[in-house]
């Protein structure tokens, strides 16, 4: 049974990523070709010809149109076939998927699912991503052979940080902290304090602290696969208020995953930061702390992955820390049914190929 949701808003690639060449990703299991229109404009076809399935992206761009490197079928960007080479009649069945696309702060989204059912306004945003106090920076794409349930769920667990990432993000001063969970509203939301305790690797790199500190993590993940993570730290004498969080070294890292299969996860890493404003030094050091700390988690996420696909003797045992990811495994169910029951629903129109 698929894990697989369609109905929803997707990272395909940074900004970065796409140019005028043609372009294939895989995304949800199905092939994408990505390129950007001679105005700018990112477009997203299906990455097979209906032809012969070659795909498109091994063909070549005549302005915004494609031509497929088999036999010239030609398609625009809306999927439509405009030219059939040696015949005047294009048969109805001559077109490609095209994708609804939105780009927004170096982000390019893409909706898999109905197009229809595709809004613009239910693209994940944040505050701090037009704040002009805030520094944005685009990290890299950790590339994770594991289903992207197992890497969300480790984006809404803030207990395993004292024991994966010991040098980084993490240290034992948080191992008995209680960690609260929320399942309110559009986000679950996992989080805790660390009173008067030693300042994480991380924030004695960059807080400049000396002495103890308040520190925070709030685990924010919204379905499917978003999430973000508000995590940092405060001189432990001044006792701030959870409320006054920008007043301390404030961090809000950034994580959109994309499943490519079942199997396989792209989890592309930003952060936003009330620190260091404007300064490229400071995001390459945390580039590079992020990737030793992100490098851990993908090591204990391929490792689960790996045991979870042999036989199992005795079922997992459940603790108090599991309550988001349960009730994120649960929700990822009733969106995946609500699919179903709208597929199972849907009129289904006879299938016909016209071959002149």
């Amino acid at each position: 049974m698929t894990t697989l949701v369609r109905n929803a808003w997707y990272v395909a690639a940074w900004s970065t990523e796409i140019d005028d060449e043609l372009r294939r990703f895989v995304i949800l299991g199905d092939p994408v070709l990505l390129f950007r229109r001679t105005d700018g404009r990112v477009a997203a076809l299906e990455d097979v010809c209906p032809h012969r399935q070659l795909p498109l992206s091994m063909g070549k761009r005549i302005g915004d149109t494609v031509q497929c490197g088999y036999h010239g079928l030609t398609f625009d960007t809306d999927g439509k076939c405009v030219r059939v080479p040696g015949q005047d009649r294009i048969p109805l069945s001559a077109c490609v998927d095209a994708y609804p696309i939105e780009e927004r702060s170096g982000i390019v989204w893409i909706w898999m699912g109905e197009p229809e059912r595709a809004n613009p306004d239910d693209i994940f945003d944040l505050p701090q991503f037009h704040d002009d106090s805030w520094h944005m920076h685009h990290g890299g794409a950790l590339h994770i052979e594991s289903n992207y349930l197992n890497v969300a769920e480790n984006l809404v667990d803030p207990a395993h940080v004292s024991f994966v990432h010991e040098t980084t993000l993490g240290n034992s001063a948080s191992e008995n902290v209680p960690v609260h969970v929320s399942t309110e509203g559009e986000e679950i939301i996992a989080w805790r304090w660390i009173r008067d305790s030693e300042p994480i690797g991380f924030f004695k790199a960059f807080g400049g602290f000396t002495g103890n500190v308040d520190r925070w993590h709030y685990y924010h993940l919204r379905l499917p696969c978003t999430a973000y993570i508000d995590f940092g730290s405060a001189d432990a004498t001044r006792e701030i208020a959870e409320d006054d969080r920008d007043s301390g070294t404030r961090i809000l890292a950034l994580h959109f995953m994309t499943p490519v299969t079942e199997t396989y996860t792209i989890d592309r890493w930003m952060h936003l930061r009330n620190t260091a404003v404007g300064s490229d030094e400071a995001s390459d050091k945390m580039d590079a702390m992020f990737e030793i700390a992100f490098g851990e988690d993908k090591e204990i996420l391929e490792a689960v992955h790996i045991e979870e696909q042999r036989p199992r003797k005795r079922r997992p045992i459940r603790l108090a820390i599991d309550h988001g990811p349960m009730v994120y495994r649960k929700r990822i169910a009733e969106m995946l049914e609500r699919e179903r029951i709208d597929d199972a629903s849907a009129p289904t129109n006879g299938a016909y190929v016209i071959h002149s």
